[in-house]
């Protein structure tokens, strides 16, 4: 037999073999149903059955009836909803070749979060990032960063005690700050810091803009994007060239000056810096620096606005729940007395420890994530997930687990304690994500929470606000909709816990528990 000819039936046989493959998958795929949902209606699918500012309640209802694993359509997109721990990780962890990617979007570009890493599709590009923020924030490397969240909490309680009728501000102002130096080695001002205020102000259309039903508008009818900014009605329009300008500011000012400050060695350790030192090692400079800048840009948003959200969801469950915060109290004076805790002390304050795993899980604040998109078919419990499928994990739904969780709209810290009074194994990670998209920066996260709350818990004590007639009562408040959620304006008396105890008391105890 010839050598060409012998080729030739090789490629035929693969060809025979490719086509015989294909023919049972899409068989066997014919065969098989979505997993079960709402039926919805032509164009607009399921559009009319969600709660447009909380969307995450709408799915979690689904489930009752319809199971842990949901259908359904909004604008021509096939969705797939995730409702427990337990299939998200057998899905987007045990199955991450099919689930890491990101969906396609077409309104990027023309609201300047293109450098976003969170939304990049899974390539060497996300590659390149994920290495970056790996590398600054892995575990070993968080610890790095512990004595900056030292140094911000005990700037916050400073804050808090000279205008405590603004402690949301001030929870605020650190969480910008700490992540501002933690990646860009700056040092916010205390008040109206200017390249804060840029960012946070780049950071509230960003979060308007990729809320879910926006980002659905979005990408259903791009040509939203292309209508005239000054035509009545293109208010999408209008707020995307906002966007696109805050962007730019946001990506380019603190890099420049952290970049500066690192190349002539006058930068404090941080992102930044640490990057920089291993651009030598870096076949192409310019594609790695166009990284780092987008990367760094990304941790910024991604740990203030989450961070400043938990924290004001857990002065609201110490308003609501004085008995937790009193026990959390009684904790902490029976190991530092009357100095401020440390990190050293974290291993010493178990309730503590279980108050911060509650606040993570009593009201998430990404109740969503953010959505995978399947790169491949998948079957999963003889129920067909198509190729091309959006996937959301309802992070507020695994929340709500009356199974694990009973009681689940309680604030409970002792769910996380074992029948011998020692903490279990929950540590409530399932707000940071699933398989190769999880949050690398949740080390730093942790810190920056632990640290926070047991410094204001040491610190303050938070009551209910009072009425015309001196009586307390419930705070009045919004949630925030869209991609995070947190109360907008909590009102809340935040008093010291000991009366005689004043800005330059405090400042007194800093220095002496320094």
């Amino acid at each position: 037999m010839s050598p060409s000819l012998m080729t030739f039936q090789v490629f035929f046989t693969i060809i025979c073999l490719f086509l015989a493959v294909y023919r049972v998958r899409q068989k066997s795929s014919s065969n098989l149903s979505f997993p079960p949902g709402p039926k919805g209606l032509p164009v607009l699918g399921n559009l009319l059955d969600l709660d447009g500012s909380q969307p995450w309640i709408s799915f979690t209802q689904w489930a009752s009836t319809r199971g842990n694993v949901v259908y359904c359509r909004l604008f021509g997109r096939q969705i797939i909803v995730l409702q427990s721990q337990e299939v998200a990780k057998a899905l987007l962890e045990n199955r991450s070749s099919i689930y890491s990617d990101r969906p396609p979007l077409y309104s990027t570009k023309a609201t300047g979060s293109e450098f976003n890493s969170a939304q990049l599709r899974y390539s060497d590009e996300w590659r390149l990032h994920r290495r970056i923020f790996h590398q600054s924030f892995r575990p070993e490397a968080a610890k790095d960063y512990l004595p900056l969240q030292l140094r911000k909490a005990r700037q916050l309680l400073q804050g808090i005690i000279e205008a405590p009728e603004r402690y949301q501000r001030h929870i605020e102002l650190f969480a910008s700050s700490v992540i501002m130096s933690a990646v860009y080695d700056y040092e916010a001002k205390p008040n109206d810091d200017p390249l804060l205020l840029a960012a946070e102000k780049a950071i509230k259309v960003f979060i308007e803009l990729a809320s879910p039903q926006t980002s659905a508008i979005l990408e259903s009818f791009p040509f939203l994007l292309r209508l005239p900014s000054w035509l009545p009605g293109a208010s999408l329009k209008r707020l995307a060239i906002q966007s696109q300008r805050n962007a730019t500011a946001m990506v380019n000012i603190p890099f420049h000056y952290a970049r500066e400050r690192a190349m002539t060695a006058t930068s404090n350790q941080c992102m930044i810096s640490e990057s920089f030192k291993r651009l030598e090692t870096r076949g192409n400079a310019d594609e790695f620096e166009l990284a780092l800048k987008s990367s760094s840009a990304t941790a910024f948003i991604a740990g203030v606005e989450t961070t400043a959200s938990t924290l004001t969801i857990f002065v609201l469950a110490m308003m609501l729940y004085p008995d937790v915060q009193k026990r959390a109290q009684e904790e902490i004076e029976a190991v530092v007395g009357d100095q401020l805790p440390t990190f050293e002390d974290r291993p010493s304050l178990p309730y503590v420890e279980a108050v911060l795993r509650e606040t993570l899980r009593w009201h998430p604040v990404f109740p969503l994530g953010l959505p995978h998109y399947t790169t491949d078919s998948d079957v999963y419990n003889d129920h067909y997930i198509p190729k091309g499928a959006v996937v959301m994990a309802n992070i507020w739904a695994m929340s709500k687990d009356e199974i694990k969780y009973p009681n689940p709209d309680e604030f409970k810290p002792e769910r996380f304690f074992t029948a011998d009074g020692h903490l279990n194994d929950d540590t409530v990670d399932f707000p940071f994500g699933f398989g190769r998209r999880v949050c690398v920066g949740k080390y730093f996260a942790d810190a920056s929470l632990w640290i926070s709350i047991v410094s204001l818990l040491a610190t303050f004590r938070f009551m209910r606000p009072l009425d015309n007639e001196g009586k307390e009562v419930d705070p009045v408040f919004q949630w925030s909709t869209g991609l995070i959620s947190h109360p907008k304006s909590l009102p809340c008396r935040v008093v010291p816990r000991y009366p005689d105890m004043t800005a330059r008391k405090l400042a007194d105890v800093i220095d002496v528990s320094t």
